[in-house]
């Protein structure tokens, strides 16, 4: 199964095709850089237009005082609801530490305390403050711009922009040997073309755009977990699509990327209240404003209904300097009109972060030979039914380095692709509708009626298809599979937890520790398995 293009214009080749150029894209590709491998580093759009450049809140690692990796670990069990893999979360909160060192030595630099240690703050979900932010509140901005001068450095690392990986190459072995790629652009590498390598990461972060409002850029459209799916790679957990607490409300005209208002806000002391002006997350959970974000998330959610009001209120006005810790947001604030030093902040949910992805080991390999993924593409079992806040960059960091150090172990050489597997292709204008289903029906609040109207509404809009190969159409089509998992997976599900919830079944059940699997095979048939924790 692969999406309808044009016939291949040109070729490359590269030991290691890294597509995708957040945190987990540039720290694997820098990271095979030094074990020798040629890279050649796939994205989107710009090489700095990613999801990581968004990240306000920061990283989390157990460096401060008294902290350690077992304290963190505790906190990423406890918002992940049971479902975390336990190995991939040591892994992540032991290695994590010196993944940040590392990060520092790149050049990458963090506010300082006055007594000029590195100061750590609290976000919600963790006991401890181990979150380090660069900027205030542009820590990703930051993390990017030392990887991407890391990256620009290295003759051994060819960049191709604007560039849209469309679907994975495949050998008479099954193993995947490169990926088809379109270029927006002119020269020798305009269209579609055909790029070569030994092994494929996917890095392409996630997927926010199937949703009406997300915090992700326009360019989350989840290209490399379809791309994935249709190689016939195995997803897990991606009913677990967590919703920010915190997103600047404007107007329900507003659609795609949204302001995001990050929960370090809330750590400085700003106090969540609703339409009665009471701050109703006291004596809903013990940390209250910081609880996990699927708990405030779905609170939020609930005084909405309630006071039939589409936001609630976020009162900052009592941050001290506001505007010189969190320059973004205040500029932001500011230029939709709202001044957080002397008023409320109107906040809602959006589509944020996905837990779940493609199913990988602890070393980013995929099901599917030669394909690893790295980042939030990826399900590395770390984040369980809900990622703890600032755990996003660190399992980047942590995760590039072990896929790059798998492969310095065992790099197969190259194979040469054969052509397999039917095309699809949907028409860019199901996009908007389809949207508006999954906001509508398979959002923040989900039930078995809301998510069959959901899935019945997506087999409507797989009849709409498309003879005219271009990005539209491929984003769409790769929305539309997206969709259709974590609806399928939603529907499976009989229990709310963590950052799935189901008006039907609000209950955690304890006979639901399992992890839902699915798959697609070459004629598109769906596969679904529960495999027990």
């Amino acid at each position: 199964m692969k999406l309808l293009t044009g016939s291949p214009g040109w070729s490359t080749s590269a030991d290691v095709i890294v597509i995708g150029s957040g945190v987990a894209g540039l720290t694997t590709a820098l990271n095979l850089r030094s074990y020798g491998m040629s890279v050649l580093l796939v994205t989107k759009a710009r090489i700095d237009e990613g999801s990581t450049k968004w990240a306000q809140g920061g990283i989390a690692a157990a460096l401060g005082p008294g902290d350690t990796p077992d304290q963190h670990k505790k906190d990423t069990l406890a918002a992940g609801a049971g479902l975390c893999d336990i190995k991939a979360v040591d892994v992540l909160v032991s290695e994590g530490p010196e993944a940040v060192r590392k990060l520092i030595a790149q050049g990458a630099v963090f506010d300082k305390s006055e007594t000029g240690e590195i100061a750590l703050t609290r976000e919600g979900g963790h006991l401890r403050n181990r979150i380090l932010h660069a900027g205030g509140d542009a820590t990703g901005a930051e993390v990017s711009r030392a990887l991407l001068a890391a990256v620009r450095d290295d003759d051994g690392i060819e960049i191709i922009e604007h560039a849209l990986a469309i679907d994975a190459l495949k050998s008479p072995t099954g193993r995947v040997c490169g990926v088809t790629l379109h270029v927006i652009g002119a020269g020798s590498r305009d269209g579609v073309g055909r790029a070569l390598a030994r092994a494929v990461v996917v890095a392409t972060g996630g997927l926010g755009q199937v949703y009406s409002q997300t915090t992700n850029p326009a360019v989350s459209t989840g290209d490399g977990v379809a791309l994935a799916l249709r190689a016939g790679a195995k997803v897990a957990d991606v009913e677990f699509v967590q919703f920010h607490p915190t997103v600047l409300w404007r107007d329900l005209a507003n659609r795609g990327q949204q302001p995001l208002i990050s929960e370090a806000v809330r750590g400085e002391g700003a106090i969540l209240l609703n339409n009665k002006n009471e701050q109703f997350m006291v004596g809903k959970h013990p940390q209250a404003d910081l609880a996990p974000r699927d708990v405030v998330a779905i609170e939020i959610f609930n005084q909405m209904q309630i006071s039939g009001q589409p936001h609630v209120w976020l009162d900052a006005t009592k941050i001290k300097d506001f505007e010189h810790r969190f320059p973004t947001i205040y500029a932001s604030c500011i230029k939709n009109g709202i001044n957080p030093t002397k008023e409320k902040i109107p906040v809602a949910p959006a589509s944020h972060y996905a837990s779940g992805g493609v199913l990988v080991d602890l070393n980013g390999k995929s099901s599917v030979d030669g394909l690893y993924i790295c980042g939030e593409s990826a399900c590395t079992g770390a984040h369980g039914a809900n990622r703890l806040a600032s755990n996003s960059l660190l399992e980047g960091l942590v995760f590039g380095a072990r896929i790059a150090a798998a492969l310095s172990n065992n790099l197969p050489a190259q194979e040469q692709p054969v052509e397999d597997g039917k095309s699809i292709l949907l028409d860019p204008k199901i996009l908007l509708p389809l949207q508006i289903a999954m906001s509508e029906g398979a959002g923040v609040l989900r039930s078995e009626a809301s998510l069959i109207k959901t899935l019945q509404t997506l087999e409507e809009l797989s009849k709409l298809t498309s003879k005219d190969p271009r990005i539209e159409a491929w984003e769409a089509t790769n929305l539309h599979l997206l969709a259709t998992v974590i609806v399928k997976s939603a529907l499976l599900r009989t229990e709310s937890r963590g950052s799935h919830w189901r008006s039907d079944y609000p209950q955690t059940q304890s006979d639901w520790l399992s992890r839902i699997i699915q798959q697609i095979d070459s004629d598109g048939n769906w596969q679904s398995k529960v495999e027990v924790i």
